[in-house]
């Protein structure tokens, strides 16, 4: 069987893929809500959905470093990674185990085609189809609730000492703007930032995750800006696979 993982990179599988390690959170989870937990051979100490998932199954370290050795015993026949939370160097160690499949997302439409190309490859394509409009469904709904609110200028912060922030070209700008939060953050990727930045803010988001910001930060913030400061749950900014439809709904609350 010939695929294509989302960097159009061919990949090669002798058969349909029974043992799986997956080292991206989001894309764990996913592959629990597709029906196949029972391939997940191995993960990373950050895929903590389902809650137990990690005294079930291997742990094989973290998202940008692996004990190799570990997963080549546990013998996958398919390992998935992402292009950002794993690293160039990681993929092509790992793919001298097995086939790796990488996604690229910054969008809910890769998000969705995410989902799509693994409920192909793992033979669950009506559950992935099932996710994929329940998804859709609650996007359309939430537009639908957003179309009278206000635009307001934001930065979305992930990281402490030194302050960092979502930028463009991220899965967390593209929810940003969906949530109408006009992100003040020009530069790409995840630059750092200054107070004098962040002054131009209508609102500065601290998000859970990385950086597991807590209402003492949001006080300490607020101390500095004149804007309003406010925590929100990072996953569900950036966590992009079957999580995404239980977003809208927390959006929400944001307004």
């Amino acid at each position: 069987m010939t695929v294509k993982d989302q960097l159009n990179r061919t990949i090669h599988l002798s058969k349909l893929p029974k043992r799986v390690v997956s080292l991206v959170p989001s894309q764990t989870e996913l592959l629990v809500d597709l029906g196949v937990k029972g391939s997940l051979v191995g993960i990373t100490k950050f895929c903590i959905h389902p809650k137990d998932l990690r005294k079930e199954i291997t742990v094989v370290g973290g998202t940008k470093t692996v004990n190799y050795v570990k997963i080549q015993e546990l013998q996958p026949d398919l390992i998935i990674c992402n292009k950002e939370e794993n690293t160039l160097e990681m993929v092509q160690e790992l793919e001298k185990i097995c086939p790796v499949w990488v996604s690229d997302i910054a969008t809910i439409e890769d998000s969705l085609e995410m989902i799509k190309l693994l409920g192909t490859l793992l033979n669950v394509g009506d559950e992935a189809s099932n996710i994929v409009g329940g998804i859709s469904s609650e996007k359309k709904k939430f537009e639908l609730f957003m179309e009278a609110k206000p635009t307001k200028k934001a930065a979305y912060l992930i990281w402490k000492n030194p302050y960092m922030a979502a930028g463009n070209d991220t899965f967390i700008d593209a929810l940003l703007l969906l949530n109408k939060f006009q992100n003040i953050i020009s530069e790409k990727r995840y630059p750092e930032v200054t107070f004098r930045a962040l002054a131009e803010a209508d609102l500065v988001l601290l998000s859970t995750e990385p950086f597991p910001f807590k209402e003492t930060d949001v006080s300490e913030l607020k101390e500095s800006l004149h804007g309003h400061v406010q925590l929100v749950d990072g996953e569900y900014f950036s966590w992009y696979g079957s999580r995404l439809k239980a977003a809208f709904e927390y959006f929400r609350t944001l307004h």
